[in-house]
């Protein structure tokens, strides 16, 4: 399936006490993957929400493995785990400049209706371009 890689310099910001990066900020790293996942896709994520289409996290899961720490850089590998229908599935990969894995994760998005705020079908432009 379709994959990713988006590259990122951890920001001091991003850090505790420690110099380690908070635990909360992997989920927009994750965020920045699945947008780039997109963007690559040649989908405007922005365009989306435009056309009445948004993509809410249902699930989210980490499994920590090292620490990233300030400056550290990054890799947010983004996978499609399957076609999807009225959810779209991501497997991540996170890695150091070593190419370890620090960070496992998978996300579940729904397609959603901004109008009716109800579950729709993943319009057929992302599909028509999964299937080329």
């Amino acid at each position: 399936m379709k994959y990713s890689e988006t590259k990122i310099r951890v920001r001091y910001g991003e850090t505790d006490q420690m110099g380690i990066v908070y635990h909360g900020n992997y989920a927009q790293y994750l965020e920045m993957g699945r947008i780039d996942w997109l963007r690559n896709l040649g989908i405007s994520y922005k365009k989306m929400e435009e056309q009445g289409v948004m993509l809410p996290v249902i699930s989210l899961s980490l499994n920590y493995k090292k620490s990233a720490c300030y400056d550290d850089l990054i890799y947010v590998r983004t996978k499609l785990s399957k076609m999807p229908t009225a959810s779209i599935e991501f497997d991540f990969e996170i890695l150091n400049e070593d190419g370890e894995i620090i960070t496992l994760a998978k996300t579940v998005l729904a397609f959603i209706n901004m109008k009716t705020m109800k579950p729709i079908r993943c319009p057929n432009y992302i599909l028509d371009k999964l299937q080329n």
